[in-house]
């Protein structure tokens, strides 16, 4: 039986996310403000300008992409910007579920003054879908095809001034004309190992943990630099003090968690350290394909690709080559193995031997 993967940046049940368009009220780990907001600086900064111009102004505020890795934030901002434009919930989407342009018109049609439109995986809108939103995007109209023949007829409704946020994990996806639209794009990068330990002391505030501060500081370096692992590991953490630490989080406690759920000193699992592995081992540390590993594996390509190699890649575990992937001097040292002597005399063409 296959291990449940906790530290995985995909939404888990156990995460709670705040169901769409129910009105019902966020999770209690989920910041509501900006004030309450912690890391990506940059992108506070200029939303916080955005925001208060488009209220001075008593107008829409502009179109915003965020774009990066999942599990940093992108519905939270979503919602965030939805609170401080004075709206109660942004109506929520997703690519995938708006596959024919009437859906999409009946969301727009319906959309009140200054409100919110959420798009999650927005580069996965069908094309024929998208064009629907141009219009909508600059000049807050759409212009709808009715009949066939000789009988159509095309109706321009206008809409209501509204805010998009298109949130995607691969901005390359989108479309030109897509991505021109939107007055704010920004990258949500990994977070530093200092705000992801802001994050995890304000979580065990809000969930009335008694922590050592020393404890909170180990969960913050394992969570991958993403918030939603660190609040996941949180969570976690918190059943097994409550079963062996009598309620309180130490080092000890947190420590024999973590070792529990196989999760090691770089944040990595078992999934991660066998990938690690099999590159050492069965490809004398690359480079090796991605099919390959993922054959040898007994994976599927897509999982490597999206959910292990970025955080290999980010902490210099792996690099990615023209022949595929290779364990880098970091990655043997984590594994406490010797790199293999690759530039041996078998190895160097023969014009450039030594006599």
């Amino acid at each position: 039986m296959s291990r449940e993967r906790i530290i995985t940046a995909a939404v888990l049940p156990e995460d709670n996310p705040a169901p769409p368009l129910s009105g019902v009220s966020q999770p209690p780990l989920r910041p509501r403000r900006l004030d309450e907001y912690i890391g990506q600086k940059e992108l506070v900064e200029k939303l916080r300008i955005s925001i208060a111009a488009a209220k001075k102004r008593g107008d829409a505020m502009e179109h915003v992409l965020l774009h990066g890795p999942p599990g940093l934030g992108k519905t939270t901002l979503a919602y965030i910007i939805a609170a401080e434009l004075n709206a109660s919930v942004p109506k929520i989407t997703s690519g995938p579920a708006l596959s024919r342009p009437t859906e999409l018109v009946a969301m727009l049609t319906n959309i009140e003054r200054g409100e919110v439109l959420f798009i999650d995986e927005i580069h996965r809108i069908p094309a024929a879908v998208e064009e629907y939103l141009y219009p909508a995007m600059e000049d807050f109209c759409v212009d709808v095809i009715t009949g066939s023949g000789t009988h159509a007829d095309s109706l321009h409704m206008d809409i209501h001034p509204f805010t998009l946020i298109g949130a995607t994990t691969r901005a390359g996806l989108l479309s030109g004309p897509m991505r021109s639209r939107f007055g704010i794009a920004h990258h949500l990068n990994f977070y530093a190992a200092a705000d992801l330990l802001e994050i995890v002391v304000r979580s065990a505030r809000l969930l009335n943990l008694p922590s050592h501060p020393e404890a909170l500081e180990l969960i913050a370096h394992r969570s991958r630099g993403t918030p939603r692992v660190a609040n996941r590991l949180l969570r976690r953490v918190r059943d097994f003090a409550l079963v062996r630490g009598a309620g309180r989080l130490t080092v000890e406690v947190a420590a024999q968690a973590l070792e529990l759920e196989g999760i090691d000193e770089l944040g990595l699992d078992a999934l991660d350290r066998r990938f690690l592995h099999v590159l050492a081992h069965d490809y004398e540390g690359g480079p090796a394909g991605l099919e390959a590993t993922a054959a040898t594996m007994g994976e599927e390509s897509d999982t490597l690709e999206d959910v292990v190699e970025p955080y290999l890649l980010q902490i210099g575990l792996i690099r990615r080559t023209p022949k595929g992937r290779q364990l880098t001097p970091a990655g043997y040292q984590h594994l406490r193995l010797s790199p293999p002597n690759k530039t041996s005399a078998a190895m160097v063409p023969e014009l450039f031997r030594e006599p």
